[in-house]
């Protein structure tokens, strides 16, 4: 185990540079981002195929005829839509285009009403959904430029600040803790410099850099003498010549992988679009039906072809469109309220179909946080509570820290070089190595605070922490003498110990098998170990690798992990309750791995996990089996996720994939919805997913699931509460040509019908609430169709009782001697009332109104107020009259209306009743 995460030995620098006028127009230099060996090559070799001064830098001449040559620092953009074509590509449904056609041909006949209503209909619904791209596209532009970064140049022997957009091939970029790498990078020189590449490797633990050159086979995450593009430097200083910029670098080859993975649909619009085909299909053969029966029975073409565009527009639910679009949006909103950003809309539905959640350890499944949890000192095991960097918790039983226990925590605090702090919202961080940080953490705990023992305890001299040592020393004065503290590998330092502290604190004979048996046990439980030592030295201790190579005091042992989020432990057991199996892929060890998940239940205790290195011997056939039953995936290669991923796509599985590195983003995009981190997350990561969480939460993809659970719940409500009226109103026409009578509602008043309801009655079951049960239910299968047979047969029963009450009311009026107006009228209103009684039947498609509660969506009261004032102008307000065909009707018709609605209300009531009772 590593002391202090990696870092080199001194300052490194090659023996000889090219002088400044080598970096002079006149030179020739190799193509950047080319070169597969800069690794390989010499430092100074190096800088000479870029015709570079480490020394100086580049010439600002150079600089503009390398940035015209090279472009930007930046990685080419994905084409966009432009807004004319994002607007145009709302036209091209198939629904809308037949909409289109009627109105293009019922405008050549000259029904400038129908026709301009139909185009409304259309423009409406276009402009809804060009409106909800537009804000998707704005919030995702506002994202990318709240992330700049600036970069430390090297140019004419002068150091600039810049941004790093403006690097070239060639620049001397120079680093320092903290720093994002702008650019590949040949480092030439380094002192104690560390990087997390987490993000192109998949590694989560810092790797040491240095300048030396290495052999050519040296495989990507072990190129210690580079540092790549979008990785942070955690620790110490250096300096690189810059070998590739934007396209050309590892970020921007994942870049072009990521181009090339296809653009999945999603199960909604696959849904969506088999749904459409049948529904033009039925509408196209009773149009056509409908002209040919009329022309049969004597009718002019004209008025059958005016039949037809009028069971045509009644069968078309044009309110689909837009009742998807805003249900969705909808649901972004209720996502944005609980962490997460949806950034294309058909993920909301996709989420509510997710059967597999493949998800990373660190900062979704984790704290992120380093955090103690047991100390072993003088023989004595000591758990440790708390979580995170806030100091918060107990050592022990909460007494007093003495002996050997303190003088562990003491050497943690001593032997470290990370930083410890509250800012102004009470949060605390750190600023080094999360290991050296979870150490002051548990110091504090302690009462151990590491400014005032710095103070008390000045270091002299360091020893600092490199891998071939694996440990870090430190020489301190105290009370007048020297004494070192060391921190590091168990093995390492059991091998230079000649004793140990007791309990008490007191020497006493090297207990070395009890001590190996303890740092076993704790690795077995997943915990990163530490060991802690000291030397006690004269008053003129001189401190370097001879005279510490043996006779040390052994103080004790550190178990830390980072440790479960408590969130994601319930989070994992609700989506085992809602049937998604949850996977860990994680680049951590096994055993660390292993531990979390047992943990989050997302192991059992005899479950094992398969490496990287395992999966590289298994073929395409073999991996599908094995993503059936393993549940967690360790030391994982980013080209293995992608494999995972399509594995359990060939299952038939529908994926969720989460990731924050650029090495995840090809997975991601992959997935059927991929879920990038928004605190830790690459920009790339969040370019190729289709959903961010704003804190890297796991519980927030459980709430987000929960959503698209719910969302999807709402469409189908809505589909199954639209269709009877436009299969009803459908019927109605055919029966009237059927029978040769005269046409119950015109055209106009369809639309009437369709987009006012659709918009005051349906629309309004987007914002029903979630029902109880939903994360109860098993995810829909990708191969279950929008409509079960149940459904189905709900919405013949509701049109046929639609085409009774209608088409019977309209007999009846004219058979009293009504006008025609009157009796369409009436027929009109039947619809609309029978269409807001069924609401109710689809607040929920398996209870009663009154189990969902009947005001828990008081949006569907406002709708139905607002049908009821719209209905009444329609009915007697002269202007409508005309406009519409209408005429003003009695209370004995509104009563017989009235008993049809709630006909129809009983009628489907005792159709759910019975249904649950089987």
């Amino acid at each position: 185990m590593n002391g202090k995460s990696q870092a080199t030995e001194g300052e490194r620098r090659p023996p000889r540079q090219p002088s400044a006028a080598a970096a002079g127009k006149g030179s020739t230099m190799s193509e950047p981002g080319r070169h597969a060996d800069w690794h390989h090559l010499a430092a100074d070799e190096a800088a000479t195929r870029l015709s570079a001064s480490c020394d100086d830098g580049l010439g600002e001449d150079e600089v503009r005829s390398r940035r015209a040559e090279h472009g930007e620092n930046r990685i080419t953009p994905k084409p966009g839509k432009g807004p004319l074509l994002r607007f145009a590509l709302q036209f091209v449904q198939p629904l809308v285009l037949v909409l289109l056609l009627a109105g293009t041909v019922t405008a050549f006949l000259g029904e400038w009403v129908d026709s301009g209503v139909i185009f409304g209909v259309t423009l409406i619904n276009a402009v809804i959904g060009f409106i909800q791209e537009g804000r998707a596209e704005s919030a995702l532009a506002a994202l990318a430029r709240s992330v700049s970064s600036e970069v430390t140049v090297l140019r004419g022997g002068c150091k600039q600040r810049l941004p790093s957009t403006e690097l070239v091939p060639g620049d001397v970029v120079l680093l320092a803790a903290g720093d994002k790498v702008p650019a590949d990078l040949r480092l030439f020189r380094t002192k104690d410099l560390q990087a997390i590449e987490s993000a192109l490797t998949g590694e989560s633990t810092a790797v040491a850099k240095h300048g030396d050159a290495l052999p050519r086979e040296t495989v990507l995450a072990d190129r210690r003498n580079m540092a790549y593009a979008g990785t942070v430097m955690i620790t110490g200083r250096g300096a690189g010549v810059v070998v590739a910029t934007g396209d050309h670098t590892e970020t921007g080859r994942i870049s072009r992988l990521i181009a090339e993975a296809p653009d999945l649909t999603t199960p909604l619009t696959r849904k969506m679009a088999v749904f459409s085909n049948w529904l033009l299909i039925a509408i196209g053969l009773l149009a056509v039906l409908t002209f040919a029966v009329g022309i049969w029975r004597g009718s002019s073409a004209f008025e059958m072809f005016m039949a037809a565009v009028a069971l045509a527009v009644g069968a078309i639910p044009e309110g689909l469109p837009a009742a998807m679009t805003i249900t969705l949006a909808i649901g972004v909103s209720r996502m944005a309220r609980r962490r997460a950003i949806i950034r294309k809309l058909p993920a909301v539905e996709t989420l509510g179909s997710t059967t597999v959640i493949c998800s990373d350890k660190t900062g979704t499944l984790t704290e992120n946080q380093m955090t103690v949890r047991e100390v072993y000192a003088g023989g004595v095991q000591t758990t440790v509570s708390g979580s995170g960097y806030s100091p918060t918790g107990q050592i022990g039983d909460g007494g007093e820290i003495t002996g050997a226990l303190r003088e562990c925590l003491l050497a943690g605090v001593l032997c470290n070089d990370a930083g410890l702090s509250e800012d102004e919202g009470g949060h605390w961080q750190i600023v080094g190595d999360p290991t050296e940080g979870a150490l002051l953490v548990v110091a504090r705990k302690a009462g151990l605070a590491e400014d005032s023992l710095l103070k008390s305890h000045p270091r002299r001299d360091e020893i600092p922490f490199d891998s071939t040592r694996q440990y870090m020393a430190t020489l301190h004065e105290i009370e007048g003498r020297q004494l070192a503290y060391f921190k590091g590998a168990v093995e390492q330092l059991l091998a230079r110990s000649t004793s140990m502290l007791d309990a008490a604190g007191r020497p006493v004979e090297l207990r070395r098998e009890e001590i190996e048996r303890a740092a076993r046990r704790m690795a077995a439980d997943g915990l990163r170990v530490l060991a802690m030592a000291r030397l006690a030295g004269q008053q003129t201790m001189a401190l370097n690798e001879s005279s510490v190579d043996a006779g040390l005091e052994f103080i004790g042992l550190v178990g830390m992990i980072d440790p479960p989020r408590p969130q994601a432990i319930a989070a994992v057991s609700t989506c085992h309750a809602a049937g998604i199996s949850v996977k860990m892929i994680t680049g951590d060890h096994a055993v660390t791995a292993l531990s979390i998940a047992r943990q989050l239940k997302i192991a059992r205790a005899d479950e094992n996990a398969l490496s990287g290195s395992e999966l590289a011997t298994i073929d395409d056939p073999g991996l599908c089996r094995a993503v059936r039953e393993v549940n967690v995936f360790a030391r994982v290669e980013p080209e293995q996720k992608l494999r995972l991923v399509r594995a359990l796509q060939s299952n038939g599985e529908v994926v969720a994939m989460t990731g924050d590195g650029v090495n995840d983003a090809p997975a991601l995009k992959q997935a059927d919805i991929g879920i990038a981190m928004g605190m830790a997350g690459t920009e790339v990561a969040k370019d190729a997913a289709d959903m961010v969480l704003t804190d890297d939460d796991f519980a927030a993809i459980e709430a987000a699931v929960e959503e698209g659970r719910g969302v999807y719940d709402n469409l189908v409500k809505f589909i199954t509460w639209t269709l009877p009226t436009n299969f009803g109103e459908g019927l109605v026409i055919l029966a009237a040509v059927l029978a040769g009578a005269t046409l119950p509602i015109t055209p106009l008043q369809i639309l009437w019908i369709n987009m006012t309801t659709a918009v005051f009655l349906g629309l309004m079951l987007a914002f029903e609430p979630i029902e109880e049960n939903v994360m109860r239910r098993a995810p829909r299968r990708p191969g279950t169709p929008i409509l079960d047979q149940a459904l189905i047969w709900r919405i013949v029963l509701v049109s046929v009782l639609l085409l009774a009450g209608s088409f019977g009311l309209f007999l009846r009026e004219l058979a009293q001697g009504q006008s025609l107006a009157e009796a369409r009228t009436v027929a009109l209103n039947v619809f609309v009332v029978v269409e807001a009684m069924y609401l109710f039947n689809c607040r929920s498609l398996t209870r009663s109104a009154l189990h969902v509660g009947l005001f828990s969506n008081p949006a569907v009261w406002y709708g139905i107020a607002t049908m009821v004032v719209l209905q009444a102008l329609l009915t007697y307000l002269p202007l409508l009259n005309r406009l519409f065909a209408t005429a003003p009707i009695g209370v004995r018709q509104w009563l017989e209306i009235f008993a049809v609605g709630v006909l129809a209300y009983l009628v489907v009531g005792a159709e759910k009743r019975l249904r649950e009772d089987r």
